[in-house]
This record gives C-alpha cells, sequence and structure tokens, in this order.
C-alpha cells in the first residue's frame, strides 16, 4: 500500500511514498506548497515498477516524431508522465501518484483499469479481436439491445461509430437526410468535435481553423446564467446557484425568458424557416461546465420542431450516469430528444462513439450506404457492455450524485471565501469552477493565473481540466468511483493552493 504524508519541515514541505514492495521508500513529487499535516487517502494497489523510456526520450520523440500539436497540448508546464492506472489513481514513470479528477476528460467514467471492465475485454480478446458488421457475430447484438434499453421510446435505433466527432459528424448528415434541410443551430462556447464538420458546431475560436468548415452552423447565444447578459439566483438545476440576484416571481425566470428571446431572435434572422436540427450538450462539457435556466432546453426544442427541426442531445460528456440524478443529462431538462450522441464513457477510455435515434430518422439514413469498419468492433462492445453492468453493480450513478453534491456544497464555501471564485456549478461529477478577477466584474482570471493555480494543484498531487472560453474554468469529473475522503483531499489541496496565489500576490 502506497502512503503519501505531507509534513512540514523548516520552509520545507516534503513528501514520503512508501510502497508495500519490501517497505522501501520510494520518492515522490517536489510537494512544496502541500497542506502541511494532510494526508492523501491511501490506495491498496501497488504499481508495476517502471522500467521504460526515459521522460528526456520520450520528450526528444514528442519533439521530433509527434504532430507539434501534442506539444500544443501538453497540460503543464511540467508534464505529467503517466505509466499506470488504477480505480481512480494514476502514477507516473517516478512513481509518483496523483488523484485523477479529470478523467482523460470525463472518459474513464467507471474507474481506470476497472477489473470487470477488463475482464470482459481479455474474455473478448480470447475469442475475437476485429471483424466487421457485414457479419453477424454476438457482442454487436447484445450491446445495441442493452444500450437501448437505457432510452426512452421511441429512441431505440443505435449506429456505432470510433469516436464522439465521427458520432456529431454522423448526426449532422442523418439530420439534414432526414429533414431535408441544410442549417443546424448550436449554443456560442459549445464543443461537439474536431472533424471539418464538427468544426461547425464547435463554438469557439480556439479550435478554429481560417478554412471553410462545418458550412451551415449557426451559433446563437449561450444561457449562461453566470457570465452571460441575463442570469439569476435560482436558474439553474444545481446544488449551488449562482451569486447573482435576480427579482424573479414564483414560477417564473425572467433570464430564461431572455434567453429563448434570443434565440428566437436567431431563427429570425440568421437561418431560413426551416432548418435541420439543434445540437445541445444538457451541460456543456469543454465549454466549463455551463449550465442552463431549467426550462430553457424545454423551451428550444418546441421552437425548433416547428421549424421542421431535429433536436439533438449531445451527451459524450454527460451520459452513463456523471450527472447524478439521471442517466442521460437530457432527462434532467424533462426532455426527449430526436437523436443522442456519445462517447467517453461509453467505453471507459476504450475508443468508441454511438448514435441512438428513432427508427424514422434511421431509415433516412439508408438512402446511401455507409460502413464503418470499427464501430461495432467485438471488444469496442464487450467493454461497453461491461461499462453498463459495472454502473449497475457498484452503485456509480448513486456515488456520483453523492459525493458530487458534496464537492458542489463545499466547493461554494470556498466561493464564499475568495474573491477569485467567481461560480461554482453542475451536476453529479460534471462539475465547473470558474475563476476571476473579482466578483463585481466576472472578468477571467488571467491566463498565466490560472496557470500557476493549475500547476500548483497538480505539484500537490491532483490532476484536474481547464474549459471554458477563455480557460477560466477548472474542470472536475473524476471517474466516477472517487470517495468522500477523496473529495476531502481536493478540496484541501484546492484551497491551498487559493492560499498560495493569494499570499504571492
Amino acid at each position: 500500500m502506497q502512503k503519501i504524508v505531507f509534513r512540514r519541515q523548516a520552509q520545507s514541505v516534503w513528501a514520503l511514498a512508501k510502497f508495500s514492495t519490501g517497505g522501501s521508500l520510494g520518492q515522490n513529487s517536489a510537494l512544496k506548497n502541500a497542506p502541511a499535516d494532510m494526508e492523501m487517502p491511501p490506495c491498496s494497489f501497488t504499481p508495476e515498477e517502471y522500467k521504460g523510456m526515459s521522460k528526456e526520450r520520450m520528450m526528444e520523440i514528442r519533439r521530433k516524431n509527434c504532430h507539434p500539436m501534442t506539444m500544443k497540448v501538453t497540460y503543464y508546464k511540467k508534464p505529467v508522465f503517466i505509466h499506470q492506472g488504477h480505480m481512480q489513481w494514476l502514477w507516473d514513470v517516478d512513481g509518483r501518484r496523483y488523484l485523477d479528477l479529470f478523467a482523460g476528460v470525463a472518459t474513464v467514467g467507471v474507474g481506470h483499469c476497472h477489473p470487470k471492465v477488463m475482464a470482459a475485454a481479455e474474455k473478448q480478446l480470447k475469442k475475437l479481436w476485429h471483424t466487421t458488421s457485414i457479419y453477424v457475430y454476438p457482442a454487436l447484438h447484445e450491446y445495441c439491445e442493452k444500450l437501448t434499453s437505457y432510452f426512452p421510446d421511441p429512441l431505440k435505433v443505435v449506429y456505432l461509430t470510433s469516436s464522439g466527432s465521427e458520432a456529431n459528424d454522423l448526426a449532422m448528415l442523418m439530420a439534414r437526410l432526414y429533414t431535408g434541410n441544410f442549417d443546424i443551430i448550436t449554443f456560442r462556447g459549445s464543443y461537439h468535435g474536431g472533424s471539418p464538420q464538427t468544426m461547425g458546431l464547435t463554438s469557439n475560436s480556439t479550435y478554429k481553423y481560417p478554412v471553410a468548415i462545418g458550412l451551415g452552423c449557426t451559433n446563437t447565444m449561450c444561457p449562461d446564467v453566470f457570465r452571460g447578459v441575463w442570469g439569476g439566483s435560482q436558474c439553474r438545476d444545481s446544488p449551488v446557484q449562482t451569486i447573482r440576484e435576480c427579482n424573479c416571481t414564483q414560477g417564473r425566470c425572467m433570464a430564461n425568458e431572455r434567453y429563448i428571446d434570443q434565440l428566437k431572435e436567431t431563427f429570425d434572422t440568421s437561418v431560413p424557416s426551416q432548418i435541420a436540427a439543434f445540437f445541445g450538450e444538457p451541460i456543456q462539457g469543454v465549454g466549463g461546465a455551463v449550465q442552463y435556466p431549467k426550462n430553457y432546453l424545454k423551451e428550444a426544442y418546441k421552437l425548433v420542431r416547428e421549424r421542421g427541426g431535429i433536436c439533438i442531445a449531445d451527451e459524450v460528456q454527460t451520459g452513463f450516469g456523471r450527472t447524478g440524478s439521471h442517466f442521460w443529462g437530457f432527462q434532467g431538462h424533462n426532455v426527449i430528444p430526436d437523436m443522442v450522441t456519445m462517447a467517453k464513457g461509453i467505453g471507459n477510455g476504450f475508443p468508441m462513439g454511438a448514435i441512438v435515434t428513432t427508427r424514422e430518422i434511421a431509415d433516412s439514413f439508408t438512402k446511401g450506404t455507409h460502413f464503418n469498419t470499427f464501430g461495432g468492433n467485438p471488444v469496442a462492445c464487450s467493454i461497453a457492455s461491461s461499462v453498463l453492468d459495472t454502473i449497475k453493480e457498484d452503485g456509480t450513478q448513486q456515488n456520483s450524485l453523492e459525493v458530487g453534491t458534496y464537492l458542489m456544497t463545499e466547493l461554494a464555501k470556498l466561493r464564499d471565501k475568495y474573491e477569485i471564485i467567481g461560480d461554482v456549478r453542475g451536476k453529479g461529477l460534471q462539475i465547473g469552477v470558474e475563476m476571476v478577477r473579482d466578483k463585481a466584474s466576472r472578468a477571467p482570471l488571467l491566463p498565466q493565473d490560472m496557470a500557476e493555480l493549475f500547476e500548483d494543484i497538480k505539484d500537490m498531487g491532483v490532476l484536474i481540466g481547464k474549459g471554458g472560453i477563455y480557460g477560466q474554468t477548472f474542470r472536475i469529473k473524476p471517474p466516477m468511483c472517487i470517495t468522500m475522503e477523496d473529495a476531502n483531499f481536493f478540496l484541501s489541496v484546492f484551497n491551498k493552493s487559493i492560499q498560495n496565489y493569494m499570499e504571492r500576490r
């Protein structure tokens, strides 16, 4: 068992890592800013000793042979060299242990190398690695039946892909074929993928290129009740509301009315009278865990359908129990979309995606022939099937609700304590913490300041993500097996990182 204890010695804090293998001391990260007398939660798993390529050699290859984009997206000033994972934990090549609160961008839902999922993968690998859907094999059909059992009627038809971008790309095509219309509407600040078509759905300059991409996509105002033009104190379906005040009467949300008016204006000015679709994440992921007023999607869906369009829920990050209260994020809005896209948590990190839609919409896709070599791969289907079983058997969704609600409630106390924490929001373990220069202006915290905090949190043993249009929101989307003890450890680390930041100012 590994245990990390932080103790203050003179002006420094040293981290000692004790491994069960022989009881020897292993070097851990130099956590100079770590809280005194704080323990990282114990872990009974012992990682393999790393004997592979040196860090210097990996970085040399990364610079020389990997596309320069891999250098651009390296998260930290001092990169993390990951070696092994188990449930909510990751180890680097030096044996340092990290609490993973980002899960490969909300992807590892039930835990790194979960024993049940690994067993399913191993069993299928011994029988059949790959064949395609031109043949009939059990894994594909067993999974499609199981997946659709989690959806209400009429969402009962599955098309399997290899990624979320691919699923969203095909959803665009299906919507256009079915409706006979072309224009698609998404929110500003949204992220729906990086393929040439889905770049049009994605509304963030960071992911844009100066070429013609995603034709026929229009972005409408995101109903962000914290950063947006209108907001209020009871808008969101979240255990934590914004710090903004409002004068709304019982049962009325002025912010919702204003944002719906903006959507109507988009219909009146920016698209034809008939459209193909409206794409929306139930909670924005890359956009920074942005939540909308409670009834917004219900009213938006009605307006879209009046104009001939279908409604598409992008559940790539919100699906598979992550929001806690429901298995799918759209259920929290009391709506039924015409199509649902998903990936990430579907295979607990194994490359896979899917579209679930109605029979009528699916039939329209047969006007031509579309073939996917890897969609429905037998190993992918076996893994995804095991993920569904594991979520149920481990009580993962309920844990997401309980631990996530606790985390948000405690983070809200830190928001009230510190001027630079502007907003805490989300549901379950889909959490965003928006950082600001001050609460009055809500101006985003500067990138260099975000990077400073981000690095400090990592050096204290916790990995989180970043998002938002300005990179101003910390994203907390861990494997859904984390414990209350893990949550408290992160809260201590986050609190200390803010203290460190304030002391340096």
